[in-house]
């Protein structure tokens, strides 16, 4: 599906009493239920800075990004071959980044009333980023990182660097300048990380933090 699609509140209403049945079967750990739960309180904090009319979508998104986060490699697999999702190498050799995928299969096999491109694509890109984010994709890759479960010292960090500034007095250009320049934040500590403990980095990160960078540099000129 590709229309555009609203999200009421009955159907977020519907998701989280799902998500309540998962924790309380065991299908979903108490971390993970807070954790999104968090997530969509962020990002209906962001919807209202950035898109008072994606609402609905970014918190479907929020709910759903992490469905199957918790599922085995071999399922994780088993997911992305049943919707017809390649896998590159560098999907395969960073498999705590399969769940964005395998979720978003999900979505589309299982889920129909959230079967939407811009649900889809939310939880799709949410771990790695692309080049051409949209707003959408964005904000949730956002509010997956900062979060008030986070805890970890670099979702800290950006957490406080993006709200030290008063995001609703910005014009709609400092505003757009002010994401970009968190995330290219966000994409700097993540790879840093990979760099310091040897993994590997996806071209799609690199990719959405040079597209941003390259952004600023022309601005700058």
């Amino acid at each position: 599906m590709s229309e555009r699609v609203i999200v009421s509140e009955d159907m977020l209403n519907a998701l989280r009493q799902a998500l309540e049945k998962d924790r309380e079967s065991g299908r979903m750990s108490e971390k993970r239920f807070r954790h999104t739960i968090e997530v969509e309180k962020m990002a209906a904090r962001l919807a209202d800075l950035y898109a008072p009319e994606k609402s609905g979508v970014l918190r479907a998104a929020a709910l759903l990004h992490d469905i199957t986060k918790e599922c085995s490699f071999e399922e994780h697999l088993s997911i992305c071959k049943s919707g017809g999702m390649a896998l590159s190498e560098y999907d395969l050799s960073a498999p705590k980044t399969l769940h964005a995928m395998s979720a978003a299969v999900k979505i589309e096999k299982e889920m129909p009333e959230y079967d939407v491109d811009e649900i889809k694509s939310c939880v799709r890109w949410h771990t790695t980023g692309r080049g051409g984010m949209t707003l959408c994709e964005k904000l949730i890759y956002l509010a997956d990182y900062i979060d008030m479960s986070r805890t970890f010292e670099d979702c800290v960090k950006l957490r406080e660097y993006f709200f030290g500034k008063d995001i609703e007095a910005m014009t709609e250009k400092e505003k757009t300048e002010h994401l970009g320049d968190t995330l290219i934040i966000s994409y700097d500590m993540t790879i840093s990380a990979l760099l310091d403990s040897g993994k590997i980095i996806s071209p799609d990160t690199m990719d959405a933090r040079n597209e941003l960078v390259f952004g600023r540099l022309k601005r700058s000129r």
